[in-house]
């Protein structure tokens, strides 16, 4: 019986610490992570309060378990993507779809920025979530660009990921906030660009496949 119960101890505590990553990501939602205490979380979660300090030495340090948590589960979604077969276009216009489905990822990812803005310590750890992001849309980008004639330009394939970052952050932080002049605007601007692209790029290609074939005969 001692045997089972050690046994059955780790899986205790793994249950009990989902269920206080749930609780926090719900309030994250909600309330934003200023509004959280832990008697409130640990009511949310249906566990014993003193636990959370116990189990993950700081409300700080949960919550940045829910968003690397979180984040991961979007990021295996994104590598998928963006290693599918298919044009960058499409690629594109399915992160934008998810752009607009993601709002209570976005919502936490926004709020532990906030609290990373003043504790300079956590700032290493969201930098990391970033950086994932970032990561997960490299391969695909650059590819875009070979495609496209574009990997000679002034802008690297890094630069050209930044700066889809940065977009994608700006829309999200004044969405938020309860702004969207424009943003529909440049997003089709952006979609018939790449679009263009896309056209020129099988035009080109069609081509080149012509002239092999006459070549050939």
């Amino acid at each position: 019986m001692a045997r089972s119960n050690a046994r059955r101890a780790p899986e205790d505590r793994r249950e009990t610490e989902e269920r206080f990553l749930d609780a926090a990501e719900r309030l994250l939602i909600s309330q934003g992570y200023a509004a959280i205490t832990t008697r409130g979380l640990a009511e949310e979660a249906g566990a014993n309060a003193g636990l959370v300090h116990y189990y993950f030495g700081s409300m700080e340090e949960l919550f940045l378990q829910v968003l690397e948590r979180f984040t991961n589960r979007l990021i295996g979604r994104q590598r998928l993507l963006y290693s599918s077969p298919g044009p960058y276009l499409e690629k594109w216009r399915q992160a934008m779809r998810y752009l607009e489905a993601d709002r209570p990822y976005q919502k936490i990812w926004w709020e532990l920025q906030a609290m990373a803005w003043n504790r300079p310590e956590f700032r290493p750890r969201v930098a990391q979530v970033l950086g994932a992001w970032c990561d997960a849309m490299r391969g695909a980008v650059a590819g875009a660009l070979r495609r496209y004639g574009m990997d000679q330009g002034e802008l690297s394939a890094d630069h050209w990921v930044t700066l889809i970052a940065v977009l994608n952050e700006g829309i999200i932080l004044e969405r938020l906030s309860g702004i969207d002049r424009g943003h529909d605007e440049l997003l089709a601007a952006i979609d018939r660009w790449l679009a263009a692209h896309e056209r020129r790029a099988a035009r080109g290609g069609r081509a080149k496949r012509g002239r092999g074939t006459h070549a050939g005969a």
